[in-house]
Parts: C-alpha cells; structure tokens; sequence
C-alpha cells in the first residue's frame, strides 16, 4: 500500500469505482451519524423521566460508541482508495504504477 496516497482527495475521483467507493462509504458514515444523533436526542429525553434514566444512560453510550465509529469508517475509505488502481491518466507524467516498479531497492 502506497501510505502517500491515503487522505489525497484527488484518489476520491481518479476512476468511477473511485468515485462509487466514496459514495457507499458516504453514505455509510451518514447513517452512523444519524443513528449517533438520534441515540443522545432519545437519550436526552429519557433523562426527563426517573424511570427511563438507565435506558437514557446506555442511550449515550450507544450514541458515543456510534461518534467513534466515524473516523473508523473515514479510515477504512482510505485504505481502501490507497489500495485500488489509479488509471493511468491520473498519473503524473512519469509516475510509477506501484512502489515496486520503481527500482529503488
């Protein structure tokens, strides 16, 4: 894997599965999130009533354990764009197609 590409926001479009990648792993944080949100909003309003205050509090865990995810998924997006080919007319002229390729070592 090429550690230099991670984070690049050029590898978000470099091809069409590039691009279908993003969105799935898009839309996957999204629902993270919502859930996340929808976790503390439930869980606030449990806090109102004395009965439901154990409910609210694992509520609030869920919901954190759900915002931690995120970066996760944001991490795991990356590794796999590092990890697929790059067309070649996204290239840099003269660019290598993999490390190895190089015959640095």
């Amino acid at each position: 894997m090429n550690m230099g590409r991670l984070f690049d926001i050029r590898s978000r479009t470099a091809s069409k599965d590039h691009a279908e990648i993003v969105r799935r792993y898009e839309l996957y944080r999204t629902l993270v999130e919502f859930l996340a949100a929808l976790a503390f909003v439930v869980g606030s309003i449990f806090f109102f009533y004395e009965s439901l205050v154990y409910a609210g509090t694992w509520l609030f865990l869920v919901g954190s354990v759900l915002f931690a995810v995120r970066p996760s998924i944001r991490l795991l997006l990356e590794l796999r764009l590092a990890n697929l080919p790059v067309p070649d007319e996204f290239r840099p002229y003269g660019a290598a197609r993999d490390e190895s390729s190089r015959g640095d070592g």
